[in-house]
């Protein structure tokens, strides 16, 4: 068995971000192709959304970087939409209403469209603009990002992390390889390591899995890797170091 020390994760270079980002819409497009008419009113682990509601947030979050006059839109419109909420929940709020009136099948041609310019224009956003600061709340806690963050890591981790809500919603067994979700979840595994600094050595089972160390002794995990994902982003419940939020 191949152990990982954490700190041979490399972070995900921008060029790698834009194959990524490309790869996963690609993944969440032939998902949605697959459903059938009963799937989309089904419920998801997002309590908010049923699956169609949770599609239209998928195509609006690729659109919302796809242009900027998606993006001046939907950040004009969100503080209200938000309310005494987080911005990013007014973000989500406009998407899904934006598409309410949209026939599954015209919301599926929209993702097609836009899935590809969306990954490609995320990975043209100018260095200078890459560095600036932006609040986001983790874990009940306010943490200051840079927007380089948003676009090469969590603008292709929540598509993921919805793949999943909507394979578990729908029963479809989940595209997973190594070379792309495995590389998601180790960089999931890197985070999850620099914000608890705890050792440990975690074993994540399935094919997109692998095990990962850091340090001496500590807690010693065993879970399915998609399923460490759902717990440490709050879909599960978790214990010790798996209590330890990461966003998605």
């Amino acid at each position: 068995m191949t152990m990982t020390p954490i700190d041979q994760v490399q972070p995900i270079s921008r060029a790698e971000a834009v194959a990524l980002a490309a790869n996963e819409n690609r993944r969440m497009l032939e998902l949605l192709r697959q459903l059938g008419d009963d799937d989309w009113t089904k419920p998801t682990d997002c309590p908010d959304w049923d699956v169609r509601a949770m599609a239209g947030h998928v195509v609006g979050m690729m659109a919302t970087f796809a242009s900027l006059k998606e993006f001046a839109h939907v950040m004009r419109a969100a503080p209200k939409a938000a309310g005494d909420g987080p911005r990013v929940d007014g973000m989500t709020a406009v998407q899904v209403a934006d598409r309410a009136h949209l026939s599954t099948a015209e919301l599926i041609e929209q993702a097609a469209e836009i899935g590809p310019r969306s990954a490609r224009g995320r990975g043209r956003v100018p260095a200078l603009l890459r560095k600036a600061p932006m609040k986001e709340e983790v874990g009940g806690e306010t943490e200051t990002w840079k927007l380089g963050y948003l676009l090469d890591v969590i603008l292709t981790r929540d598509p993921w992390m919805h793949r999943v809500d909507l394979s578990r919603a729908t029963g479809r067994e989940m595209v997973l390889t190594a070379d792309h979700d495995g590389r998601l979840i180790a960089d999931v595994v890197a985070e999850w390591a620099r914000r608890h600094g705890q050792p440990f050595t975690l074993h994540l089972t399935g094919p997109a899995g692998g095990t990962f160390t850091n340090g001496v002794g500590g807690e010693e995990i065993t879970l399915d890797a998609v399923e460490f994902c759902r717990t440490i982003s709050g879909r599960a419940t978790g214990a010790g170091l798996l209590t330890q939020e990461v966003p998605f």
